[in-house]
C-alpha cells in the first residue's frame, strides 16, 4: 500500500492517541475523589450530546440499521469496560493500569485484523512489534508485586476490544454518527448501574449484615457524589474520549484495522506523561525505552 494512501488512517489514529490519552488521565485523577460509574456516565452523556451536535451540523447521513445495531453493541462492550477502566486507573498506578488494558486490547483485534484481512506489510509487523514492546516497557511493573488495579485493567481491555471489533462490523457508516451511538449505548448502561447501585443504597432492608458485607467490597470513595469540579473534568474527558473514537472509526474506515487499533492504543502515552508531568509519578529507564519504542513503530506501520 503506497505511503500516501496511509497517511490519512496513521493521521487519524495519532488524532485518538492525544485525545484518549488525555481523556483517561483526566478521568483517572477525577475518580480518586468520585464516584466512577457517576463520573463516566455524565461523561458519556457529555459525548453522546457533542457527537449528536456535530453529526447535524455537518448534515452527516443517518446510518442504517444494521449499522446502528453494531455501533449500539460497541457502546455496550466500551460503556462498562470505560468505567471499569477509570476505577482501575484510580485504584492502581495510573501509568501502569493505562498500558496494560492497551496492550491487551490492542491484541485481540489486532489478530482478528490478520486472520480476515491477511499479513501486512513486513516493515508495518516490525512496527507492531515495536509497539508491543513498547507498551510492554511502558506497563513494566517497579517491583515482584501484583500491582492494584491491573486486574480490572485486563477486564476493561477485553471490552475495549469489543468495542473495536464492533465499530469495525459498522461498516461505512458516518463516523460521527457511529461515534455517538456507541456512546449513548454506554451512557444508558453505566446510567442503569448507577441508579441500581443508588436503589440499592436507599433501600430500607439494605442493612445489618448486607450492610458490612458491602462495606468490605465497596470502593473508598463509591459514595462521593460529584463536585463542580469532578463534574467539569467529566464534561471534558466525556468530549475528548468520544472526540478520539470517532477519530478511531474513521481510521479504521479508510485503512487496516490492525493499523488503527496498534496505533491508536499507543495512546498510554499520553497518559504517562501526564501523570508524570502533573501528578510525579515515577519514570523509569525502562519506561523511557519503551516511549522511544513506540514513538518508532509509527513510522513503521505507516510506511
Amino acid at each position: 500500500m503506497p505511503l500516501t494512501s496511509q497517511v490519512p488512517p496513521v493521521t487519524f489514529s495519532l488524532g485518538s492517541v492525544f485525545t484518549w490519552g488525555t481523556s483517561d488521565f483526566l478521568g483517572g485523577y477525577a475518580v480518586r475523589r468520585a464516584n466512577a460509574f457517576q463520573f463516566t456516565t455524565l461523561a458519556h452523556a457529555c459525548g453522546t450530546l457533542f457527537m449528536a451536535a456535530l453529526a447535524l451540523t455537518n448534515h452527516s447521513t443517518f446510518p442504517s440499521s444494521t449499522s446502528v445495531c453494531w455501533a449500539l453493541a460497541a457502546g455496550l462492550s466500551g460503556g462498562a469496560a470505560l468505567a471499569i477502566f477509570y476505577r482501575a486507573l484510580a485504584s492502581g498506578r495510573m501509568g501502569l493500569a493505562a498500558p496494560v488494558a492497551a496492550v491487551v486490547s490492542a491484541g485481540i483485534p489486532t489478530l482478528f485484523a490478520i486472520l480476515t484481512e491477511g499479513l501486512p506489510r513486513t516493515i508495518q509487523l516490525a512496527g507492531f512489534v515495536f509497539a508491543g514492546i513498547g507498551l510492554w516497557l511502558i506497563s513494566r511493573p517497579e517491583n515482584q508485586t501484583r500491582p492494584e488495579g491491573l486486574g480490572l485493567a485486563v477486564v476493561a481491555a477485553i471490552g475495549f476490544a469489543g468495542f473495536f471489533l464492533c465499530v469495525k462490523q459498522a461498516g461505512n457508516a458516518a463516523a460521527l454518527w457511529t461515534a455517538g451511538l456507541a456512546r449513548f449505548a454506554s451512557f444508558v448502561l453505566t446510567g442503569a448501574i448507577v441508579l441500581v447501585l443508588r436503589k440499592r443504597k436507599q433501600d430500607p432492608a439494605s442493612t445489618g449484615q448486607r450492610e458490612r458485607v458491602e462495606a468490605k467490597v465497596s470502593s473508598p470513595n463509591s459514595a462521593i457524589s460529584l463536585d463542580l469540579r469532578s463534574t467539569a473534568i467529566a464534561i471534558i474527558a466525556g468530549c475528548l474520549d468520544v472526540s478520539g473514537s470517532a477519530l478511531f472509526i474513521r481510521a479504521s474506515q479508510i485503512g487496516r484495522l490492525d493499523v488503527s487499533v496498534v496505533i491508536s492504543s499507543l495512546y498510554p502515552a499520553i497518559t504517562v506523561l501526564l501523570a508524570r508531568l502533573v501528578l510525579h509519578e515515577h519514570f523509569s529507564r525502562w519506561r523511557t525505552i519503551g516511549m522511544l519504542a513506540a514513538l518508532a513503530a509509527v513510522p513503521m506501520i505507516a510506511a
